[in-house]
């Protein structure tokens, strides 16, 4: 197969209309937030879907949804931050699906916002385990069923450890989230020979459900500097991003209309870290 694309692809005119027809896209963190909103989005653009998330029911009803579009859709019980379950996960996915085009590497947890001296050991390696091992462990599996035809990682960073340092207690969240830009910038490099894209996404506020699993302690206060925000923080739209501008984004970085983007972090605020 040629390494450039063809003149279709580079047009990014889809087949049938959908940008990616046939494609076949894994998703973590599929059943809530922005990798709800992603996988949807992937789905409606023609891929079809495996569901990387725990059980809790949300991410069964994203399945169910995927599955009326007409499209395929599998969902995998797994914790992205055990090597084991991950490794079976994505195996049984390949064999099931082939092989993937797209990889959205987004599972991820605030953790616990403690100061410096008083976060433990056991919360510090639990938010580096799901954001950034996590992170790693979805791309090593992943990349072997991806290096014949080539494809798209995207990961889901953040402002916060990137361009925003003022998050007080989440100095374990921050340092994960500057690993995964990190992390996406090597892979970039040593995965193009493959043809394999490696970018991340770096999101402001947005409406999800990451308040589930954030615990934020009192002992933040002791570190807290006041820090005044001009009326509306987020200048362009007065308030939160929605999962599915977030998802507009992973599309674009899926499919062909992004075909010579890698190694680069893509902020997404609205302008709220320009303040």
């Amino acid at each position: 197969m040629s390494q450039r694309l063809n003149d279709e692809e580079r047009a990014g005119t889809p087949t049938e209309g959908l940008l990616l027809a046939g494609k076949t896209a894994l998703v973590t963190g599929a059943g809530s937030g922005i990798g709800r909103a992603a996988a949807l989005k992937l789905a409606q653009a023609g891929a079809n879907v495996c569901l990387f998330d725990l059980i809790d029911g949300r991410t069964e009803d994203v399945e169910e949804e995927i599955r009326g579009m007409g499209r395929e859709a599998e969902f995998y019980d797994v914790d992205v931050s055990d090597p084991g379950r991950m490794e079976s996960a994505i195996r049984a996915a390949a064999e099931r699906f082939g092989c993937f085009d797209v990889i959205f590497a987004n599972a991820g947890v605030n953790g616990t916002l403690a100061p410096i001296e008083d976060l433990t050991p056991e919360s510090w390696n639990e938010t580096l385990g799901i954001n950034l091992r996590g992170t790693f462990l979805t791309v090593k599996y992943a990349v072997p069923h991806m290096k014949t035809k080539g494809g798209s990682i995207v990961i889901t960073s953040s402002i916060n450890g990137n361009r925003k340092f003022s998050g007080f207690g989440m100095s374990a969240y921050s340092a994960s989230k500057a690993g995964q830009v990190a992390f996406a910038k090597m892979a970039a490099l040593e995965l193009a020979r493959y043809r394999i894209r490696v970018n991340a996404i770096c999101p402001g506020a947005i409406e999800t459900n990451i308040g589930e699993n954030t615990n934020s302690t009192k002992a933040v206060d002791k570190i807290r500097i006041p820090v005044e925000y001009p009326e509306g923080s987020q200048p362009l739209e007065h308030g939160p991003g929605q999962p599915e501008q977030v998802a507009d984004l992973v599309l674009f970085l899926a499919s062909a209309q992004s075909s010579h983007i890698t190694g680069t972090e893509i902020y997404i605020d609205g302008a709220e870290t320009l303040l």
